[in-house]
């Protein structure tokens, strides 16, 4: 078989028994891997009276055909259940070392069932499948995890939850190779439910191609648009993601002190310039990736780790006021360290922060408290004191203490660090996303703002349903191959298409392949529906719609509504936002429609 290994790992904490199946080649094609197989398997093995933190719900890691082939970026893996932050649908993936290890251990992907009596942790090679004892684990941060169970990224790679995930914090994050993180949605809950600490991969098998000549030689091709393009050669390499800091301020769409205001005064001390002269040790890549945006660093009280990315600088700093870079570094350490989505735990600290201000939460916490960052990150994580409510997420947060407006979430994810309103595609794609509030899911950052591939009026409104379609089309095949968005600046998706048809032998012409990524997002779209999301959660934090923003942006608030209206139209939906049974019938998703669900 070329590019799919052809088999399935199952686990059943619950019993002991580990299983293989044969991968229903079907699903396989119409779905890819990733994000598409595991929103198609979700459909299957998780249903509306399944509770995210319940034994009966699943995770499901998957890789993708082109993962472990050495193409650029081929090291990701997606994490696909239901969400205890969200309720919906969820994937999330990672980067790093780990899911190029799994897939070279012979599988395509693994569904993990049930509940362990006791913590345990899982060895895979491409020999034998073992559940083994970690209650010696249980407790232990992710670096402390990781060494104790030997990871080497050449050789064993460790995926493991921190204290977070064991405590059932909502936004709770699964870490692989110590500070990569499939963060978003709390996936390390769902894994700490399951008393599973962690688990390890070693091997070597080798991806088999159908065309591998062919295969090498469109490889050759995007690495010489890698490098001839500036943002993936340069901007990336030398400031890393938060290279973004001073061009999202200049347009004022920078969202500071929880989005009250859409410009923040000290920026430029947070920015990816200021990482780069005053914390930066070195960069750093995932396998087989040559942008190398990763920023390994240290701050002057001898602190090290990976990071801060852009979002993790916005979330503890832009969003909390807080202008000490050396302060939102540990604060990440930490949060990378406990286990947790940084842009939730820093939207979260945020909102509490509002809530004190206003009166509504008695706490410490205040716009500007850079002091207070990493302690709020450990009483999170351990639900210690306000932490225990901190873990919840700001979206019960904010309706706990009475003013759920404050909380800059939609569907329960908080939202990154791009105002809606300065870039009203980014609103838009906000509202619709499947797993909440997300720029993952097809960034309009782009196309909004860099000219990538090319430069529409981040004002527009009329017209720009359909960027974002065709984004989040693009998107769903890229978590599915499983890709990183990064490598997508320079490499059009025609290069993924024959690069896929190159390896497997199954003819992916370039719209066919988008074609994908619209089923994809549609059985995404036809699960929340069956869990009870409609029209009424496609919408946005009250404060976008009515609160114009500032500066460059002046006097601007999200039109949300005749773009989703618009939107709804490009997407085959009806007014309601579903998906109408010729749009299911063209994606061949038909059959899988019970009756009632559409209803």
């Amino acid at each position: 078989m070329n590019g799919w290994t052809g088999k399935t790992l199952i686990v059943d904490l619950t019993t002991g028994e580990i299983t293989t199946d044969t991968l229903d080649m079907d699903i396989a094609r119409d779905f890819i891997g990733g994000r598409g197989i595991g929103a198609r398997l979700l459909w299957d093995l998780v249903g509306p009276e399944v509770e995210p933190l319940d034994p009966e719900n699943v995770l499901i890691i998957a890789t993708g055909p082109i993962t472990g082939t050495g193409f650029q970026t081929s090291n990701r893996f997606s994490v696909s259940t239901k969400s205890p932050q969200t309720g919906t649908v969820l994937d999330a993936n990672s980067g790093g070392y780990w899911g190029m290890r799994f897939k070279r251990t012979g599988y395509d992907l693994m569904i993990i069932k049930g509940r362990a009596e006791k913590p345990v942790y899982m060895e895979i090679s491409p020999e034998k499948v073992e559940i083994k004892d970690a209650s010696h684990l249980w407790g232990k941060t992710v670096s402390e995890t990781s060494e104790a169970l030997g990871q080497n990224k050449n050789k064993r790679n460790v995926l493991c939850i921190g204290p977070a995930g064991e405590n059932l914090v909502r936004f709770a994050a699964i870490m692989n190779d110590v500070s990569r993180a499939a963060a978003r949605g709390g996936p390390g809950a769902v894994m700490g439910s399951k008393n599973l600490k962690a688990i390890v991969c070693e091997g070597n098998e080798r991806v088999e191609f159908e065309d591998k000549d062919r295969f090498r030689f469109v490889q050759y091709e995007a690495t010489k648009m890698l490098k001839a393009n500036p943002i993936t050669s340069q901007a990336l390499p030398e400031f890393g993601t938060a290279v973004m800091m001073n061009i999202l301020n200049a347009i004022s769409a920078l969202p500071t002190r929880n989005f009250q205001e859409t410009e923040f005064e000290h920026a430029e001390a947070i920015s990816g310039e200021a990482m780069t002269e005053q914390i930066l040790v070195k960069n750093d890549a995932c396998w087989a990736c040559p942008i190398a945006c990763t920023r390994l660093t240290k701050t002057s009280n001898g602190k090290e780790g990976e990071g801060p990315e852009y979002e993790t600088m916005w979330a503890f700093g832009a969003a909390c006021g807080v202008s000490d870079i050396e302060a939102i570094a540990e604060a990440g350490y930490v949060c990378n360290d406990l286990g947790m989505d940084t842009i939730s735990a820093g939207s979260t600290i945020a909102c509490a922060m509002e809530l004190t201000e206003r009166g509504l939460l008695d706490s410490d916490l205040r716009f500007g408290r850079a002091d207070l960052l990493v302690k709020a990150m450990e009483d999170t994580a351990y639900r210690r004191d306000l932490g225990d409510e901190l873990a919840e997420g700001s979206a019960r947060l904010a309706a706990k203490f009475g003013a759920p407006e404050l909380s800059m979430s939609v569907k329960s994810l908080e939202m990154p660090a791009y105002d809606a309103r300065g870039m009203q595609g980014q609103g838009l794609l906000f509202a619709t996303s499947n797993r909440g509030g997300c720029h993952m899911r097809g960034n309009m950052l782009g196309a909004e703002v860099l000219g990538l591939p090319k430069l529409i009026d981040r004002f527009q409104v009329q017209g720009k349903a359909s960027f974002v379609i065709l984004h989040q089309n693009s998107a769903g095949v890229l978590d599915s191959l499983v890709a990183c968005k990064f490598a997508n600046i320079a490499v059009a998706e025609e290069y993924f298409a024959r690069a896929l048809t190159a390896l497997t032998g199954i003819n992916y012409p370039t719209g066919k392949l988008i074609q994908t990524g619209e089923r994809i997002w549609n059985m995404e779209r036809l699960y929340n529906i069956r869990e009870g999301f409609g029209r009424e959660h496609d919408t946005l934090p009250p404060r976008l719609l009515t609160e114009p923003a500032g500066g460059a942006s002046k006097g601007w608030v999200s039109h949300l509504e005749p773009m989703l209206a618009e939107y709804y139209r490009g997407r085959g939906w009806d007014e309601n936002g579903v998906p109408k049974p010729n749009k299911l019938e063209e994606l061949r998703l038909i059959d899988l429609v019970g009756e009632g669900v559409l209803s």
